[in-house]
């Protein structure tokens, strides 16, 4: 391709509620290249017709078999060699949390990780999510290098949330088990690319419905960015939109030559 491609990526916690929330001004406006939804929350027949006012993307959907709940969506101007859903293991694949676009140089996994849930309830199927995750994406590694994106629903360090002491392994997504999930995918040689970029940064891209948590900033960064190590050099920015609203997450993005 030769050029630079923006992509970003959005928990819009419900695509339909987004939409009025001036949704269409706002993706014309950051005018990605691809843009990677997540928590969508609709079935292709409840989907609004997004293409109908982003007539230059095309389109790609994984809706959870439960409807109103999870799913991913990806609209892309660029066209993918292939794409597939899912990861191929059954237990994993009822929730509509992956979407996998193959281009000639790269593979874009946008991806919805499962919350470990009120009182960390779902935290032994979250684990094994992690392993699972991991064994796919690293499969895909040996192929193409990897764009992998997302809601990842963990904090990585202290630096990515705003109360680390009273979350830890207290509060789904800052628990031991999910920080070494995600250690587990830099050991693999994956880079948090925001982070690399940005190693004293605080900034954060989802804040509690309650509490007025984003008026006071008592956020989390746990929407990412990660790529496989060869691509660390073709990176020219990763950037947090936190001045975006509409959603209890804000859009994360990176400017990456492809």
């Amino acid at each position: 391709m030769g050029h630079t491609i923006k992509i970003l990526s959005w928990n819009v916690n419900g695509i339909r509620a987004q939409i009025g929330k001036d949704f269409y001004g706002t993706v014309t406006r950051l005018n990605p290249d691809i843009l990677c939804l997540q928590e969508t929350k609709a079935q292709p027949e409840t989907m609004p017709d997004l293409k109908k006012e982003l007539i230059e993307y095309e389109l790609f959907l994984n809706s959870a078999v439960q409807k109103g709940y999870s799913g991913t969506a990806v609209l892309s101007r660029l066209k993918p060699v292939n794409y597939t859903r899912d990861i191929g293991r059954e237990e994993h694949d009822q929730e509509g949390r992956v979407i996998t676009l193959e281009f000639d140089s790269f593979y874009l996994v946008n991806v919805y990780v499962p919350n470990s849930g009120q009182e960390l309830k779902r935290l032994d199927y979250r684990k094994d999510w992690d392993e699972k995750l991991l064994d796919y994406i690293r499969k895909l590694d040996t192929q193409k290098p990897v764009v992998f994106t997302g809601d990842l629903n963990v904090a990585h360090e202290p630096i990515d949330l705003a109360r680390p002491e009273e979350n830890y392994n207290k509060t789904a997504g800052y628990t031991q088990v999910e920080i070494d999930g995600f250690k587990n995918i830099l050991q693999a040689g994956f880079v948090d690319a925001f982070r690399k970029l940005n190693p004293e940064k605080v900034q954060y891209s989802y804040w509690s419905m309650r509490f007025r948590a984003r008026e006071k900033n008592l956020g989390w960064r746990i929407d990412y960015f990660l790529v496989s190590e060869r691509l660390m050099n073709k990176v020219r920015n990763v950037f947090v939109l936190d001045q975006i609203m509409g959603s209890d997450h804000c859009p994360v993005g990176i400017d990456i030559d492809a």
